[in-house]
Formats: C-alpha cells, sequence, structure tokens
C-alpha cells in the first residue's frame, strides 16, 4: 500500500514527485492522507506511472475531494459518465512571434472569471506532441516572496478584475508581442461573443493562507485591469507587475509522459501552456476539484455567473 514522495526538482522550493499510486491503495485513508498532506505542502504533484484509465483518473481526484463541472457546459466531455471530466483538444492556431503553434495558453489561474475558485484539477494527457507541449506551473509563495517589496507593497490592498472574454481575440495583459489568432473553431468563437454580456469578477492580488503564508495569485489571462483604476495609469502598473511576476517566478515547465497525472493548487499556483508546432495534435483530459478560498464576488452581486474556458 505504500508510495513514495520525492521534490519536484532539487532546485524549487515548490513540488513534489509521487509514484505508487494505484486504485486500490487511493482508497486507504492513510495513504490518502500522506498525499493530501504534500499537497498542501508542496502545492502541486506529479503522479508518475499511473494507470493511464478514466478509472484511475477519477480515483486520483476523488483523494482530494468532490468532482465538480466545467464552469461552462459546452466544454466537451471526455466521459459523459463521470461529473466535469473534460476533453482538451488543442486544435485552434495561433501566429507566435512569427511561428504557427497549437495548444498555447498564457500564464492563469483556472475560473478566475468566477467567484468561485475550484481547489485544483487532475490533468491527464490523451495525445502528446513530440515538440513542445509541456505545461507550466508557477508558485504564488514563491513569487510573493522573491519579487519587488516596493511593487508588491502597493498590491497588498488591490483587487484584480477579470471576464472570461479578454481570452485569445481580446488578450489585453500578458499578450506576446507578435500574436495573432490563425484558426479558431467556431465553437471558441461563439463562446467569446457569448460571454461578453456576462458581469466581471473580482479576485484580490494577495491572499494570505491559514499558515500566514502570503500568495501573489494573479492571472494576466481574462484579467481587465485593477479595479478602481483601468486608466492607462493603472494598466500600466499592472503591466509592471506582470512583468516582474514573470521575472521573479521560479516556473516548473513539466514534459508529459502517457502515465503522467498531474495537480496544482488552484488557490496558490498559476500554470500555462507552452504550445507545440501546429502540424502536431496535443489533447488532454481534466477533472475538476470541488473547492472555493471565499475571497472571489462578481462585480455585480446578485447576476448570473459568468462563463469561460479553462484549461
Amino acid at each position: 500500500m505504500s508510495i513514495t514522495v520525492r521534490p519536484l526538482s532539487d532546485d524549487l522550493p515548490f513540488g513534489a514527485r509521487i509514484a505508487g499510486v494505484t486504485r486500490e491503495n487511493s482508497r486507504d485513508a492513510e495513504v490518502r492522507a500522506q498525499i493530501n498532506a504534500v499537497f498542501e505542502d508542496r502545492g502541486m504533484i506529479i503522479f508518475e506511472e499511473m494507470e493511464p484509465s478514466n478509472a484511475m483518473q477519477v480515483a486520483l481526484s476523488e483523494v482530494f475531494g468532490e468532482l465538480e463541472d466545467h464552469a461552462i457546459s459546452d466544454v466537451p466531455m471526455a466521459d459523459e459518465d463521470v461529473r466535469g471530466m473534460t476533453d482538451f483538444d488543442y486544435v485552434d492556431v495561433f501566429e507566435i512571434d512569427g511561428e504557427e503553434v497549437s495548444g498555447w495558453v498564457p500564464w492563469h489561474i483556472d475560473a478566475c472569471y468566477a467567484p468561485k475558485l475550484n481547489r485544483g484539477g487532475i490533468l491527464r494527457p490523451i495525445l502528446i506532441s513530440p515538440e513542445g507541449g509541456r505545461t507550466g506551473f508557477a508558485d504564488g509563495i514563491q513569487v510573493y516572496r522573491d519579487m519587488d517589496p516596493a511593487l508588491r507593497d502597493r498590491f497588498e490592498n488591490l483587487n484584480i478584475v477579470y471576464h472570461s472574454h479578454l481570452m485569445f481575440t481580446a488578450l489585453k495583459f500578458g499578450r506576446p508581442a507578435s500574436f495573432k489568432p490563425v484558426r479558431m473553431r467556431q465553437m471558441m468563437a461563439d463562446m467569446i461573443e457569448a460571454a461578453k454580456s456576462t458581469p466581471r469578477t473580482v479576485h484580490p492580488a494577495i491572499w494570505q493562507r491559514a499558515n500566514g503564508e502570503k500568495v501573489m495569485h494573479v492571472s494576466p489571462w481574462q484579467a481587465a485591469g485593477i479595479e478602481g483604476m483601468e486608466t492607462p495609469e493603472g494598466d500600466a502598473l499592472f503591466e509592471a507587475l506582470i512583468e516582474d511576476i514573470k521575472a521573479k517566478m521560479l516556473p516548473y515547465w513539466h514534459t508529459w509522459s502517457p502515465t503522467d497525472m498531474a495537480i496544482w493548487d488552484n488557490w496558490r499556483f498559476m500554470h500555462a501552456a507552452s504550445g507545440n508546432p501546429a502540424k502536431y495534435h496535443r489533447r488532454m483530459q481534466r477533472t475538476t476539484i470541488k473547492g472555493d478560498y471565499g475571497l472571489g464576488r462578481l462585480e455585480i452581486e446578485g447576476s448570473a455567473e459568468p462563463i469561460g474556458i479553462t484549461v
């Protein structure tokens, strides 16, 4: 029933690798407690040598909590019998710095466009690109600790406004210097258009965990700006924050194997997808763990919850 735990990397203050998890021992109370303790401490886990099946993905997900549906019902399902098991088939193509890529997603927090932030997700590869196709993770605790103190202090009591339509075609912050959509599914275009009529959400730029650690928790993707400061000056300040975050983060970029699964703490981490040459296919499958840190809200109270995409 034993599992093995080791650091994600000797030079990183976050993350772990766990091997030996099976459908059988994932039901054992001691194993579950050990895995959750690692998750709380290290913030993200790469599970290695996993049985590559829907049943194993569900069993692992349930170690961390109840599953929930994706924030938007139109996202394709990978298994209609499993709540919220979604299928991300990366076929939209973008030109970035003169190169056509698919599967690219900038640094973000999942569901920042919603007032409730899910606890995390279990990600599993279905089709792996032979080039690129990596997933990046960056720890908000490490970023808070290492970034410019003067800039960090300016955001201690500031909130960030998010809106789900600020995706690929309307990306406002963190946009590559040379970027344009090349081919997008009609489903994606329709989703972005429909999102324009939904209310925006507000989340703190910095929040404090129960153990006293502070987290820099900002999503460039789908950000509209600083609450009450959506002006050229406010946008410049927010861009400065994003640039300092990128300069100070110690990202881990994971190259996938067929028997890998990964989870990250969505209340603590940003993540991204590097993209891969458009000639290759990449497909991932994900479950979402229900939860909320309790600090987000709708900009207009009482409005319908917004929709959006999470990766």
